[in-house]
Protein backbone atom coordinates (compact mmCIF):
# COMPACT_ATOMS: atom_id res chain seq x y z
CA UNK A 1 0.00 0.00 0.00
CA UNK A 2 2.73 2.72 0.10
CA UNK A 3 4.13 2.06 -2.36
CA UNK A 4 0.68 2.32 -4.41
CA UNK A 5 0.03 5.66 -2.33
CA UNK A 6 3.59 6.71 -3.35
CA UNK A 7 3.29 6.09 -7.27
CA UNK A 8 -0.28 7.44 -6.91
CA UNK A 9 1.43 10.85 -5.49
CA UNK A 10 4.13 11.12 -8.20
CA UNK A 11 1.87 10.44 -11.19
CA UNK A 12 -0.95 13.06 -9.53
CA UNK A 13 -3.49 10.04 -9.58
CA UNK A 14 -6.72 10.56 -8.12
CA UNK A 15 -8.13 7.01 -7.64
CA UNK A 16 -6.44 4.00 -6.94
CA UNK A 17 -8.06 0.60 -7.67
CA UNK A 18 -6.79 -2.45 -6.20
CA UNK A 19 -7.55 -5.82 -8.23
CA UNK A 20 -7.96 -9.20 -6.63
CA UNK A 21 -8.53 -12.92 -7.92
CA UNK A 22 -11.60 -13.70 -5.87
CA UNK A 23 -10.07 -17.03 -4.90
CA UNK A 24 -7.59 -15.69 -2.36
CA UNK A 25 -10.19 -14.93 0.61
CA UNK A 26 -7.39 -14.13 3.41
CA UNK A 27 -5.67 -12.22 1.50
CA UNK A 28 -8.99 -9.68 0.91
CA UNK A 29 -9.60 -9.98 4.30
CA UNK A 30 -6.25 -8.88 5.00
CA UNK A 31 -6.24 -6.01 2.55
CA UNK A 32 -9.29 -4.75 3.83
CA UNK A 33 -8.05 -4.66 7.44
CA UNK A 34 -4.94 -2.50 6.20
CA UNK A 35 -6.95 -0.33 4.08
CA UNK A 36 -9.16 0.67 6.72
CA UNK A 37 -6.31 1.35 9.22
CA UNK A 38 -4.73 3.31 6.63
CA UNK A 39 -8.13 5.43 6.12
CA UNK A 40 -8.60 5.80 9.86
CA UNK A 41 -5.23 6.96 9.98
CA UNK A 42 -3.82 8.41 6.73
CA UNK A 43 -0.12 9.90 7.09
CA UNK A 44 -1.35 12.10 4.49
CA UNK A 45 -4.34 13.18 2.66
CA UNK A 46 -5.56 9.85 0.40
CA UNK A 47 -6.94 10.01 -2.96
CA UNK A 48 -10.09 6.73 -2.95
CA UNK A 49 -9.16 3.22 -2.53
CA UNK A 50 -11.19 0.73 -4.10
CA UNK A 51 -10.52 -2.85 -3.50
CA UNK A 52 -12.22 -4.88 -6.34
CA UNK A 53 -12.96 -8.51 -6.56
CA UNK A 54 -12.38 -10.48 -9.78
CA UNK A 55 -14.37 -13.53 -10.78
CA UNK A 56 -10.96 -15.80 -10.99
CA UNK A 57 -10.63 -15.09 -14.84
CA UNK A 58 -6.85 -15.72 -16.08
CA UNK A 59 -7.20 -13.20 -19.19
CA UNK A 60 -8.35 -10.68 -16.21
CA UNK A 61 -4.19 -10.38 -15.79
CA UNK A 62 -3.81 -8.74 -18.87
CA UNK A 63 -4.15 -4.84 -18.02
CA UNK A 64 -6.45 -4.22 -20.67
CA UNK A 65 -8.63 -7.37 -19.55
CA UNK A 66 -8.29 -6.24 -15.95
CA UNK A 67 -9.83 -2.72 -16.64
CA UNK A 68 -12.42 -4.10 -18.53
CA UNK A 69 -13.66 -6.27 -15.86
CA UNK A 70 -12.99 -3.15 -13.26
CA UNK A 71 -15.11 -1.34 -15.11
CA UNK A 72 -17.87 -4.35 -14.68
CA UNK A 73 -17.54 -5.64 -18.19
CA UNK A 74 -16.64 -8.95 -19.69
CA UNK A 75 -12.67 -9.16 -19.28
CA UNK A 76 -11.43 -9.30 -22.28
CA UNK A 77 -8.65 -7.38 -24.17
CA UNK A 78 -8.42 -4.05 -25.98
CA UNK A 79 -7.21 -3.33 -29.43
CA UNK A 80 -4.25 -1.40 -29.15
CA UNK A 81 -3.53 1.48 -29.57
CA UNK A 82 -4.36 3.61 -27.49
CA UNK A 83 -2.67 2.13 -24.84
CA UNK A 84 -3.76 2.34 -21.22
CA UNK A 85 -1.13 5.16 -20.44
CA UNK A 86 -3.39 7.05 -22.74
CA UNK A 87 -7.45 5.89 -22.24
CA UNK A 88 -7.39 3.43 -19.65
CA UNK A 89 -9.88 3.25 -16.84
CA UNK A 90 -13.42 4.89 -17.31
CA UNK A 91 -11.53 6.54 -20.16
CA UNK A 92 -9.09 8.02 -18.30
CA UNK A 93 -4.87 7.66 -18.71
CA UNK A 94 -4.13 5.13 -16.06
CA UNK A 95 -0.89 3.65 -14.23
CA UNK A 96 -1.19 -0.04 -14.13
CA UNK A 97 1.74 -2.10 -12.66
CA UNK A 98 1.92 -5.40 -10.43
CA UNK A 99 1.68 -5.26 -6.74
CA UNK A 100 5.39 -7.01 -6.54
CA UNK A 101 6.47 -3.75 -8.56
CA UNK A 102 4.66 -1.22 -5.91
CA UNK A 103 5.88 -3.42 -3.07
CA UNK A 104 9.47 -2.56 -3.66
CA UNK A 105 8.77 1.15 -4.22
CA UNK A 106 9.23 2.05 -0.98
CA UNK A 107 12.32 -0.23 -0.36
CA UNK A 108 13.88 1.65 -2.85
CA UNK A 109 13.20 4.61 -1.16
CA UNK A 110 14.11 3.65 2.06
CA UNK A 111 17.56 1.84 0.96
CA UNK A 112 18.07 3.42 -2.10
CA UNK A 113 18.95 2.00 -5.26
CA UNK A 114 22.72 0.76 -5.20
CA UNK A 115 20.99 -1.42 -1.59
CA UNK A 116 18.66 -3.36 -4.33
CA UNK A 117 21.12 -3.85 -7.01
CA UNK A 118 23.87 -5.74 -4.70
CA UNK A 119 21.32 -8.52 -4.45
CA UNK A 120 21.35 -10.01 -7.06
CA UNK A 121 23.59 -12.78 -8.60
CA UNK A 122 25.68 -14.25 -11.62
CA UNK A 123 25.26 -10.10 -13.00
CA UNK A 124 21.47 -9.80 -12.48
CA UNK A 125 20.32 -7.15 -10.14
CA UNK A 126 17.89 -6.98 -7.15
CA UNK A 127 15.39 -9.04 -5.24
CA UNK A 128 12.33 -11.53 -6.57
CA UNK A 129 9.37 -13.53 -5.38
CA UNK A 130 9.71 -16.71 -6.45
CA UNK A 131 6.51 -18.73 -6.62
CA UNK A 132 7.90 -22.34 -6.85
CA UNK A 133 5.50 -25.74 -6.71
CA UNK A 134 6.18 -29.21 -7.38
CA UNK A 135 8.54 -31.98 -6.51
CA UNK A 136 10.23 -30.15 -4.00
CA UNK A 137 9.93 -30.55 -0.28
CA UNK A 138 9.47 -25.98 0.74
CA UNK A 139 7.16 -25.26 -2.02
CA UNK A 140 5.72 -21.76 -1.40
CA UNK A 141 6.79 -18.20 -1.98
CA UNK A 142 10.49 -17.48 -1.79
CA UNK A 143 12.40 -14.10 -1.89
CA UNK A 144 15.62 -14.65 -3.47
CA UNK A 145 18.30 -12.92 -5.42
CA UNK A 146 17.06 -12.11 -9.15
CA UNK A 147 19.32 -13.97 -11.23
CA UNK A 148 19.38 -17.30 -8.82
CA UNK A 149 19.61 -20.59 -10.69
CA UNK A 150 16.88 -22.94 -10.48
CA UNK A 151 19.46 -25.94 -8.71
CA UNK A 152 20.11 -22.82 -6.34
CA UNK A 153 16.99 -21.92 -5.40
CA UNK A 154 15.57 -25.52 -4.54
CA UNK A 155 19.01 -26.19 -2.67
CA UNK A 156 19.10 -22.84 -0.56
CA UNK A 157 15.29 -22.08 -0.30
CA UNK A 158 13.66 -25.43 -1.19
CA UNK A 159 14.67 -27.80 1.15
CA UNK A 160 16.33 -30.03 -2.17
CA UNK A 161 14.11 -32.28 -4.10
CA UNK A 162 11.40 -34.22 -2.35
CA UNK A 163 13.11 -37.74 -1.75
CA UNK A 164 12.62 -40.23 -4.78
CA UNK A 165 12.98 -37.82 -7.43
CA UNK A 166 15.46 -36.04 -9.36
CA UNK A 167 15.12 -32.83 -11.53
CA UNK A 168 13.78 -33.63 -14.94
CA UNK A 169 11.98 -30.30 -16.24
CA UNK A 170 10.78 -27.25 -14.56
CA UNK A 171 8.63 -24.46 -15.92
CA UNK A 172 10.04 -21.12 -15.05
CA UNK A 173 7.26 -18.41 -15.56
CA UNK A 174 4.09 -20.21 -14.56
CA UNK A 175 1.64 -22.10 -17.45
CA UNK A 176 2.76 -20.02 -20.23
CA UNK A 177 6.58 -19.79 -19.85
CA UNK A 178 7.93 -22.79 -21.55
CA UNK A 179 9.37 -25.57 -19.87
CA UNK A 180 13.26 -26.57 -19.77
CA UNK A 181 14.84 -29.81 -19.40
CA UNK A 182 17.31 -30.26 -16.35
CA UNK A 183 20.64 -29.93 -18.01
CA UNK A 184 19.30 -26.37 -18.81
CA UNK A 185 18.84 -25.64 -14.75
CA UNK A 186 21.72 -23.67 -14.43
CA UNK A 187 20.81 -20.38 -16.32
CA UNK A 188 20.28 -17.55 -14.46
CA UNK A 189 16.48 -16.68 -13.59
CA UNK A 190 15.41 -12.94 -14.93
CA UNK A 191 13.56 -11.19 -17.41
CA UNK A 192 16.09 -11.39 -20.47
CA UNK A 193 18.04 -14.83 -19.56
CA UNK A 194 15.36 -17.71 -20.42
CA UNK A 195 14.22 -15.76 -23.93
CA UNK A 196 17.57 -17.46 -25.79
CA UNK A 197 15.86 -20.89 -24.89
CA UNK A 198 12.43 -20.03 -26.15
CA UNK A 199 11.06 -19.40 -22.21
CA UNK A 200 10.75 -16.59 -19.97
CA UNK A 201 10.45 -15.48 -16.44
CA UNK A 202 6.63 -14.19 -16.12
CA UNK A 203 5.58 -13.93 -12.96
CA UNK A 204 8.08 -16.07 -11.82
CA UNK A 205 6.03 -18.71 -10.91
CA UNK A 206 7.71 -21.72 -10.86
CA UNK A 207 6.59 -25.06 -11.16
CA UNK A 208 9.10 -28.39 -10.72
CA UNK A 209 9.29 -31.69 -12.36
CA UNK A 210 10.82 -35.07 -11.88
CA UNK A 211 11.48 -38.03 -13.66
CA UNK A 212 8.13 -39.19 -12.50
CA UNK A 213 6.24 -36.98 -14.24
CA UNK A 214 5.43 -36.25 -17.91
CA UNK A 215 6.52 -33.02 -19.84
CA UNK A 216 4.05 -34.54 -22.82
CA UNK A 217 1.16 -34.99 -20.30
CA UNK A 218 2.04 -31.38 -18.40
CA UNK A 219 1.93 -29.27 -21.88
CA UNK A 220 -1.27 -30.93 -22.80
CA UNK A 221 -1.96 -29.84 -18.87
CA UNK A 222 -1.32 -26.31 -19.51
CA UNK A 223 -2.73 -26.17 -23.39
CA UNK A 224 -6.25 -27.36 -21.57
CA UNK A 225 -5.58 -24.52 -19.20
CA UNK A 226 -5.60 -21.71 -22.15
CA UNK A 227 -8.44 -22.98 -24.01
CA UNK A 228 -10.65 -23.21 -20.95
CA UNK A 229 -9.49 -19.39 -20.00
CA UNK A 230 -9.36 -17.81 -23.71
CA UNK A 231 -11.65 -14.98 -23.72
CA UNK A 232 -12.53 -16.29 -26.97
CA UNK A 233 -12.27 -12.83 -28.37
CA UNK A 234 -9.77 -13.84 -31.34
CA UNK A 235 -9.72 -16.97 -34.06
CA UNK A 236 -6.32 -17.41 -33.51
CA UNK A 237 -6.39 -17.92 -29.52
CA UNK A 238 -9.95 -19.48 -29.18
CA UNK A 239 -9.83 -22.34 -32.13
CA UNK A 240 -6.22 -22.22 -31.91
CA UNK A 241 -6.12 -23.30 -28.10
CA UNK A 242 -8.92 -25.60 -28.65
CA UNK A 243 -7.02 -27.44 -31.99
CA UNK A 244 -4.11 -27.18 -29.99
CA UNK A 245 -5.57 -30.29 -27.21
CA UNK A 246 -6.72 -31.92 -30.06
CA UNK A 247 -3.73 -32.56 -31.53
CA UNK A 248 -1.67 -33.42 -28.65
CA UNK A 249 -4.12 -36.02 -27.29
CA UNK A 250 -3.43 -38.08 -30.11
CA UNK A 251 -0.66 -40.93 -29.58
CA UNK A 252 1.30 -40.00 -32.24
CA UNK A 253 2.04 -35.77 -32.78
CA UNK A 254 1.75 -34.02 -35.69
CA UNK A 255 5.02 -31.91 -35.41
CA UNK A 256 4.44 -30.02 -38.63
CA UNK A 257 0.79 -28.77 -38.23
CA UNK A 258 1.78 -28.05 -34.64
CA UNK A 259 4.25 -26.41 -35.37
CA UNK A 260 2.23 -24.09 -38.34
CA UNK A 261 -0.75 -23.62 -35.52
CA UNK A 262 1.49 -22.06 -33.28
CA UNK A 263 3.12 -19.72 -35.74
CA UNK A 264 -0.58 -17.97 -36.69
CA UNK A 265 -1.48 -18.43 -32.17
CA UNK A 266 2.25 -16.08 -31.70
CA UNK A 267 1.59 -14.10 -34.42
CA UNK A 268 -1.98 -13.28 -35.00
CA UNK A 269 -3.67 -13.20 -30.96
CA UNK A 270 -4.75 -10.20 -29.51
CA UNK A 271 -3.04 -10.44 -26.25
CA UNK A 272 -0.21 -12.44 -24.58
CA UNK A 273 -2.43 -15.38 -23.61
CA UNK A 274 -2.61 -16.91 -27.21
CA UNK A 275 0.46 -15.61 -28.08
CA UNK A 276 2.03 -17.12 -25.31
CA UNK A 277 -0.01 -20.51 -24.90
CA UNK A 278 1.97 -22.48 -27.31
CA UNK A 279 4.88 -22.31 -25.69
CA UNK A 280 5.00 -25.67 -23.24
CA UNK A 281 4.15 -27.57 -26.34
CA UNK A 282 6.75 -25.51 -28.38
CA UNK A 283 9.12 -26.38 -25.99
CA UNK A 284 8.28 -30.46 -25.67
CA UNK A 285 9.49 -30.22 -29.42
CA UNK A 286 12.76 -28.66 -28.51
CA UNK A 287 13.92 -30.28 -25.58
CA UNK A 288 11.97 -34.03 -24.68
CA UNK A 289 11.58 -35.39 -28.12
CA UNK A 290 12.43 -38.94 -26.35
CA UNK A 291 8.97 -38.38 -24.96
CA UNK A 292 7.16 -38.27 -28.73
CA UNK A 293 9.09 -41.31 -30.18
CA UNK A 294 6.68 -43.66 -29.45
CA UNK A 295 3.78 -41.80 -28.30
CA UNK A 296 4.04 -42.48 -25.25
Amino acid sequence: LEGTLIAAKVVGISEIYIYLRDEYASIRKMLQREISALKADPPSPLPPIHLRRGAGAYICGEESAMIESIEGKRGMPRQRPPYVAQVGLFGRPTLEHNMETLYWVRELLEKGADWFARQGRNGRQGLRSFSVSGRIKKPGVHLAPAGITLLELIDEYCGGMLDGHQLYAYFPGGASGGILPASLADIPLDFDTLQPHGCFIGSAAIIVLSQQDSVRDAALNAMRFFAHESCGQCTPCRVGTEKAVQLMEKPIWNRELLEELSTVMIDASICGLGQAAPNPMLSVLKYFPQELQHGE
